[in-house]
C-alpha cells in the first residue's frame, strides 16, 4: 500500500471516528421519541441551515450533478437553477408557516402526523398513506446515497463496490441508531461545512492547472466549446423546452421533502429561523454553482482521460473524485489534504442517507405503529422500534443499490419525483388554502405518487414509459396532477369542519 493511500485512509478513519463520536455524544441527550425524531425542537440557526442543505444535496451534489455537466455540458445547469430557486422559495415561503402549523396541530413530530392532525383525520387514513409513500420512495433515495458511497470507496481505494457500500452503510447506521435526530443534524453541520470547503478549493486548484486554456482542451476531448459551454445546448443538440421545464421542475420537489421539512419543524424559534434561511440560501447558491464548474473544468482538467469513454476510466459521476486524486494523491505531502476533501464527498453521501433512514424510521415507528396500531405505546417502546426499523431500512436500501452500475442521478431523480409530487402540493395547500379538506388531501397524495409510478415505470407506449417517450420529468406532471386533484376534490366535497377552520385561524395568528 502506497504512502498516499495510507494518508488518505488516516483522513477517512479520523473523519468516520468523529461521526461515530458525535453519535455517542448525542445518545446521552436522546431520552425519548421526541428527542430521537425531532431533537426536542431545539436546533440553532446554523445547525438547522447546514443540516437541511447537506441532507438535501447528498452525493448527488458532488457526483450526480458534476457528472451530468461533465457528460452533456452547461445545459444540465438548468437543474441547478431549478434547485436554487426551489431552495429560496422553501426557506422564505414554507419554513415559517410549517413550523408554526406543526406546533398548533398538536405539536406534530413528522410530516404524516402533521397531515393527520391538520385535517383531524381520526381514522388515520392520511397518516397511513403518507407513511407508505415515504417508506417506498425513501428506500430508493437511501439506496442512491449508499451507491454513491460504494463508488467513492471503489474509485479511491480500489475496494470492491459491495464491500465499500457495506462499510459506509455501517458507519451511517451506527451514529443514526445511537443519536437519532440530534446526531444526524450535528454530523450534517460538520459535513455541510466540509462539503463547501471541498467545493471551493478543488476548482481553484484545477483552474490553476488548466491555466485558462479550456476551449482548446475541450476541443481535444471531442466536444465543441461554444455548444458545450452554452445553457442552450444539451449534449449534441440544442436544448428543448421540455428539457428546460424538466430541469427547472426539480425545484418543485423541495416543498415535499420530509427530510428537509422536518428541519423547519425542529428549529428553536423564529429568530433562529431567519438566521437559518440566510445561511442556507447562501450555501446552496455557492454549492450548486461550484458543482457545475467542477463538471465543466473536469472535462479539460482530466484530459487526456475521458471518463466513461477511455478504457478503464471511472464513470462520469466520479469526476470530482478523479480531480481530487489528480491534484493531491500524486504527492505524499498533499495526500492527507486530498483525503479530507474526499471526505467532503463522503460527507455529502452520509448527510443524506442518515436523514432518510431517520425519516423512514419515524414513519414506521411513530406514524404507523404508535399512531395507528398502538396509540398507548410508551416513548421508550417507540424509540426501540424506531432504532430497529433504522436497521431494516438500511438493509433494504443496500439490496436496492447492490448493482454496481446503479446510476446515482437516476435513483435520486426517481425518489425526488415521487416525494415531491405526493407531498409538495399538499404541503402548499395545507398552509395557504383553508378550504383544503380531507378528501382533497387524500386525492392529492395518491394521485401524485401514482402519476410518478405510471409515468416512469409502466411501459404504456410501444413498450416504453411515457417519461421515456416524452422526455418530461415525472415530477412536473405529478405535481400538476396532485395540485389539480386537491383543488377539484376539495371543492366538490364537503367543506372542512369548524374545528379544522379554527386550527387554521390559530396557526395564522400564531406568534412566539
Amino acid at each position: 500500500m502506497s504512502g498516499t493511500t495510507i494518508a488518505v485512509l488516516i483522513a477517512f478513519a479520523a473523519y468516520l471516528c468523529m461521526m461515530i463520536g458525535i453519535g455517542i455524544w448525542s445518545m446521552k441527550k436522546t431520552t425519548g421519541a421526541d428527542d430521537y425524531f425531532l431533537g426536542g425542537r431545539g436546533l440553532s440557526g446554523p445547525v438547522a441551515a447546514l443540516s437541511a442543505q447537506a441532507s438535501d444535496m447528498s452525493g448527488w451534489l458532488l457526483m450526480g450533478l458534476p457528472g451530468s455537466v461533465y457528460a452533456l455540458g452547461t445545459g444540465q445547469a438548468w437543474i441547478a437553477v431549478g434547485l436554487g430557486l426551489g431552495t429560496v422559495i422553501n426557506w422564505l415561503v414554507i419554513a415559517k408557516p410549517l413550523r408554526a402549523y406543526t406546533i398548533v396541530a398538536d405539536n406534530s413530530m413528522t410530516l404524516p402526523e402533521f397531515f393527520g392532525n391538520r385535517f383531524h383525520d381520526d381514522k388515520k387514513i392520511l397518516l397511513g398513506i403518507s407513511s407508505v409513500i415515504i417508506v417506498i420512495f425513501f428506500l430508493v433515495y437511501t439506496a442512491s446515497a449508499l451507491a454513491s458511497g460504494g463508488k467513492l470507496f471503489n474509485s479511491v481505494f480500489g475496494l470492491d463496490y459491495h464491500a465499500a457500500m457495506l462499510i459506509g452503510a455501517c458507519v451511517i447506521l451506527m451514529y443514526t441508531f445511537l443519536g437519532g435526530f440530534l446526531a444526524v443534524c450535528t454530523t450534517d453541520f460538520v459535513q455541510g461545512t466540509l462539503m463547501l470547503i471541498a467545493l471551493l478549493a478543488v476548482p481553484i486548484v484545477a483552474w490553476a492547472f488548466v491555466k485558462g486554456d479550456i476551449s482548446n482542451l475541450l476541443m481535444q476531448t471531442g466536444v465543441e466549446p461554444s455548444s458545450y459551454l452554452s445553457f442552450f445546448h444539451n449534449g449534441d443538440h440544442p436544448i428543448t423546452a421540455v428539457e428546460v421545464i424538466s430541469n427547472l421542475g426539480w425545484g418543485l420537489g423541495y416543498c415535499g421533502m420530509p427530510h428537509i421539512l422536518v428541519r423547519f419543524m425542529a428549529i428553536k424559534d423564529e429568530k433562529e429561523l431567519k438566521k437559518s434561511s440566510v445561511i442556507a440560501i447562501v450555501w446552496v447558491v455557492i454549492s450548486l454553482a461550484l458543482a457545475v464548474v467542477i463538471g465543466l473544468l473536469g472535462r479539460a482538467f482530466l484530459f487526456p482521460t475521458i471518463l466513461g469513454e477511455t478504457a478503464g476510466a471511472a464513470s462520469t459521476e466520479s469526476v470530482f473524485i478523479e480531480m481530487i486524486k489528480k491534484v493531491f494523491m500524486e504527492y505524499l505531502p498533499l495526500a492527507f489534504v486530498g483525503g479530507i476533501f474526499l471526505c467532503g464527498i463522503l460527507a455529502a453521501i452520509m448527510s443524506t442517507a442518515d436523514s432518510q433512514l431517520l425519516v423512514c424510521s419515524s414513519s414506521v415507528s411513530a406514524d404507523i405503529y404508535k399512531d395507528i396500531f398502538n396509540p398507548d405505546a410508551s416513548n421508550e417502546t417507540v424509540l426501540k422500534i424506531g432504532r430497529a426499523v433504522t436497521i431494516i431500512v438500511a438493509i433494504l436500501a443496500i439490496i436496492i443499490a447492490w448493482n454496481p452500475d446503479s446510476s446515482v442521478m437516476t435513483l435520486v431523480s426517481d425518489a425526488w419525483a415521487g416525494l415531491g409530487a405526493a407531498f409538495g402540493p399538499l404541503v402548499v395547500m395545507s398552509l395557504f388554502w383553508k378550504r383544503t379538506n380531507l378528501p382533497g388531501a387524500m386525492a392529492g397524495l395518491i394521485s401524485g405518487a401514482a402519476m410518478v409510478i405510471i409515468w416512469d415505470y409502466i411501459p404504456l407506449m410501444g413498450g416504453q414509459t411515457i417519461g421515456a417517450v416524452t422526455g418530461l420529468y415525472s415530477l412536473v406532471i405529478g405535481f400538476a396532477v396532485s395540485l389539480l386533484c386537491i383543488i377539484v376534490v376539495s371543492l366538490v366535497t364537503k367543506a372542512p369542519g369548524q374545528a379544522v377552520l379554527d386550527d387554521f385561524e390559530a396557526y395564522k395568528n400564531y406568534s412566539e
